[in-house]
């Protein structure tokens, strides 16, 4: 078992290593066959190795390859850890990984970098499946800087188009704001523990001050902010919709922004033990995602639509954390991957279809073209905004039902605001794309086509989870196989019972009648009175600019970050690196000649010259050592 489980992020980082070197050239022909193999062989061992934990109840695979780091008392080994969170995420991340390589043969297959995209994504897995399976901090801070490095390999991977390259690089430098906390969080838990094994600083934690625990489960969080894009580290996530599609949907669903979530989950024996730090995770949580959501009501561009559902979606699971409700939170991650992953694949085939058109203002009217993409993104759209029975609904109302439980009151009202402008803005998108006359230009509608085989294939595995997986793990509330098989992870630190109360049958009602508001009201606004939007924007059009402008967040960065920096920064150059240092190196060049120029007309090339200068000097040199010998 521990060889598969070693062989598991082995095999994508050997894909990555041959198809990047080889891939060019030697595999020129069928370049994406090593990774498909790698990524296929990593979801089969990963199938076996979560059977086994499934099979094994509450016994964990914890185990050691090597010393990794060893620098006087800081000791790290290399090692990995698989209990049944860590099952958990790799399901979801060998799944929708190995699809969304399949997908990428089809959507991927003109483009001139072909082979290095696979290269790329191989990398992805690695990274991920280090992050997930890592049984030290350390460790799991090495897949978290190589999942930020493959983010901005793959948003900016058409780096000829400028927005791209920007996309990238805008991921990357938000993301290392998240990794200053992360990284001071990690230097506080050596300091405080002596260690980065998770064993041993859990095992510690009821011993050290509820001040330092605080600060170490906030600082983490910082980390998680940035990398799971919540406010006001959010902006990145966006504009990574400026990379391929397959991309997006592996940030979104699998990868990048379950790393946060995931992250804070495994610390869960430090962050319970704060509620100030509890706390500000479901303040941070709560407001992303009725913020977002807010934003996702005006965007025209169908991947940016989705691209703030996962934010809102994220603050759900964040909410979830800070209220307690950890198994809920997992839930929605599971369920969350699986029908993100067909939402931005879903887009994708629209797109290809559309002959990269991205504008919804441009689209309609494709349910009977591209019947197979409609009916799978119809299931992931009712599955993300929570209609029974789907996977969402199940999910969402847990986290719901537990923050009622807690006597967050707040934070559920909120929450049940956010449910019903999700329906209102998911199916203002199914709308806008499937329903209706198509609005595209001539030469476009005469190339709509329904994709093929590979890219819809995945498509419909997807929407099998996104529509049943709730029945099959969540049944019965608070009590399904998922809630029985995360127990030893969540339950057994701190040797208590998790008691929480169901969310009830009532709470459940109105879930669904907000959902089927907000359904009805994007019915009404966008196919029965197609005018109404435009009148309600006329009406109140500072809400409207507000929310089409992201609230103004990417002016605010521009006029208080960027522009104060790079005013400090063309200060430096204009005046420290000109005038300072320049000035001292070329004032020093200057004396010297100046030196040279008053010593250039000694140097006559004349005997005499020289002749009656050495007579001179000796003249002098006898005279002064009189004077002096004398004295």
């Amino acid at each position: 078992m521990h060889t598969m489980i070693v062989l598991i992020p082995l095999l994508p980082l050997a894909g990555f290593v041959v198809t990047l070197l080889l891939g060019k050239r030697v595999l020129s022909a069928r370049p994406e066959v090593v990774s498909l193999a790698a990524v296929t062989a990593s979801w089969v061992l990963s199938m076996i190795v979560v059977a086994h934990v499934f099979g094994a109840h509450d016994k964990a695979i914890d185990f050691n390859l090597f010393t990794w780091v060893s620098a006087g008392s800081f000791h790290v080994q290399w090692g990995y850890l698989v209990d049944s969170l860590a099952a958990v995420m790799l399901i979801v991340v060998s799944t929708i990984g190995m699809l969304v390589h399949y997908y990428s043969i089809g959507y991927m297959r003109s483009d001139g970098g072909y082979y290095r995209f696979f290269a790329y994504l191989n990398l992805f897995m690695f990274a991920m499946f280090t992050l997930i399976l890592a049984n030290n901090y350390l460790l799991v801070f090495l897949g978290w800087e190589g999942v930020g490095l493959c983010s901005y390999l793959l948003i900016s991977f058409w780096f000829h188009k400028k927005s791209a390259s920007q996309a990238g690089k805008k991921a990357f430098l938000v993301n290392r704001i998240g990794d200053w906390g992360f990284t001071l969080g990690l230097f506080l838990i050596f300091t405080t523990f002596g260690s980065l094994q998770f064993g041993q600083v859990f095992a510690k934690v009821s011993l050290v001050s509820p001040g330092l625990v605080t600060w170490i489960s906030l600082l983490l969080f910082v980390g998680a902010v940035g990398k799971s894009a919540q406010f006001p580290l959010h902006v990145w996530l966006p504009d990574a919709m400026e990379g391929p599609t397959p991309v997006s949907a592996l940030i979104h669903a699998a990868t990048m922004v379950n790393a946060g979530v995931y992250m804070i989950a495994r610390s869960y024996p430090l962050v319970s033990h704060s509620h100030t730090a509890m706390l500000v995770v479901m303040i941070v949580g709560t407001f992303t995602a009725i913020y977002a959501a807010c934003i996702a009501l005006t965007q025209n561009d169908i991947k940016k639509v989705i691209a703030y559902s996962t934010i809102s979606s994220l603050g759900f699971m964040f909410m979830a954390l800070g209220a307690g409700a950890w198994v809920a939170a997992i839930f929605y991650l599971f369920a969350h991957g699986f029908f993100k992953g067909l939402l931005f694949l879903g887009s994708g085939s629209v797109i290809h279809s559309m002959s990269g058109e991205q504008d919804m203002r441009r689209m309609g009217g494709l349910r009977k073209k591209l019947p197979l993409t409609f009916w799978t993104m119809l299931i992931g759209a009712l599955a993300n905004v929570g209609m029974f029975p789907f996977a969402g609904f199940w999910a969402k109302d847990e986290i719901l039902g537990g923050d009622f439980s807690a006597h967050y009151y707040i934070v559920w009202a909120v929450g049940i605001v956010t449910a019903f402008v999700t329906a209102l803005f998911m199916f203002r998108l199914m709308f806008l794309t499937f329903w209706g006359e198509n609005r595209a230009s001539a030469e476009v509608q005469r190339h709509i086509h329904e994709s093929p085989r590979v890219m819809t294939v995945p498509l419909v595995i997807l929407a099998i989870p996104a529509a049943v997986l709730g029945l099959v793990v969540g049944l019965p509330p608070d009590g399904g196989w998922l809630h029985t098989f995360l127990q030893p992870v969540f339950f057994n630190v701190e040797k208590e019972h998790f008691a929480w109360a169901g969310t009830g049958g009532g709470l459940m009602a109105l879930s669904l009648v907000v959902v089927a508001l907000g359904i009805s009201t994007a019915y009404v606004a966008y196919l029965r009175r197609p005018g109404l939007p435009a009148r309600a924007a006329a009406r109140v059009p500072w809400a409207y600019e507000a929310s089409y402008h992201k609230f103004y967040m990417d002016e605010f960065y521009n006029a208080a970050v960027i522009r104060p920096v790079m005013g400090f920064a063309m200060w430096l150059w204009a005046f420290v690196d000109v005038r300072v240092i320049d000035g001292a190196v070329n004032g020093l060049a200057w004396l010297w000649g100046a030196f040279g120029r008053v010593l250039r007309p000694l140097q006559t090339g004349r005997a005499q010259s020289y002749a009656f200068g050495v007579f001179a000097g000796l003249f002098v040199l006898i005279i002064l050592i009189r004077y002096f010998w004398g004295a």
